[in-house]
């Protein structure tokens, strides 16, 4: 990336990047994101998780403006102190996935599902393992959770392990719709073309940031269109093989801060930067 840290769009997922998988930030890495932010890039965190899920996140990092890119892409929204809520919604992406519900149920008859609403916690079929759902939590008949466009659906197979429900997943053979499996028997499904990627190019237009200066740093299947997307993706050390192989680079785990490790490179190449100029 030339041209020094300010403007450019430094896109950070969260769990196993920001935070370990006990939800705890160091202070190496919350200072490392403060600094970049403060050196004038554009810190865009983009993750999995809804948005009443990540808020808490950027508090404890001291984020409070720029753009939240949230439920892999569905949601995009711009931090705002001057809003009731604190931001503003400024895409939201719905489909109806009442097709690839059905399908997904009939393979996994024991599977749980839930709907995120928007701003305040999800529906479910069933109570899904503790801690694994935040915000209000519903219970609703299934046919209900899809008589309407939704922008994001979770499927749980407590039963399987995470490589057995990839491949029963595989085998379905989802259409019109974009899904990713995380580290557990989790699947989420959204909208066609839609991912971290898609909604952070749309940040980055709304910027004006070269493609030159984009950064992005994960460790997830659903950050590899993500990876791809950025002049210089960055996998995390805990990431799995197939996120690695699709990274520019690979840094250190998240029990290593890592991505301290990253966000203090680009500093000190600012530092450089000054230097000479």
């Amino acid at each position: 990336m030339n041209g020094g840290m300010r403007g450019a769009l430094v896109a950070l997922d969260v769990d196993g990047t920001i935070v370990d998988h006990d939800e705890a930030l160091s202070d190496r890495v919350r200072s490392a994101v403060q600094r970049v932010a403060a050196a004038g890039a554009h810190v865009v965190v983009a993750t999995g998780r809804s948005l009443h899920g990540v808020l808490p996140v950027l508090q404890r990092l001291g984020l409070h403006e720029g753009f939240l890119v949230c439920s892999n892409g569905a949601v995009t929204v711009q931090l705002d102190r001057s809003e009731p809520e604190g931001y503003r919604v400024v895409s939201l992406h719905t489909f109806d996935a009442s097709r690839a519900a059905e399908a997904l149920r009939a393979s996994i008859p024991t599977g749980l599902f839930a709907v995120e609403v928007l701003g305040r916690g999800f529906k479910v079929t069933a109570p899904f393992p503790d801690g694994e759902l935040t915000g209000e939590v519903e219970v609703v008949p299934f046919e209900e959770m899809f008589d309407e466009p939704v922008m994001r659906v979770v499927v749980r197979s407590p039963e399987h392990t995470s490589a057995e429900f990839g491949e029963l997943v595989a085998g379905i053979g989802l259409h019109g719709v974009a899904y990713s499996v995380g580290w557990t028997a989790w699947l989420d499904l959204a909208p066609d073309g839609v991912t971290k990627a898609s909604a952070l190019e749309d940040v980055r237009s709304r910027l004006d940031v070269p493609r030159t200066a984009t950064v992005a740093v994960g460790d997830g299947r659903n950050d590899v269109e993500m990876l791809q997307w950025a002049a210089r993706g960055v996998a995390m050390g805990n990431a799995p093989s197939e996120v690695r192989a699709v990274a520019d680079e690979v840094t250190g785990d998240v029990d290593d801060d890592g991505l301290a490790d990253v966000l203090e490179d680009l500093l000190a190449g600012e530092r450089e930067a000054r230097a000479a100029s």
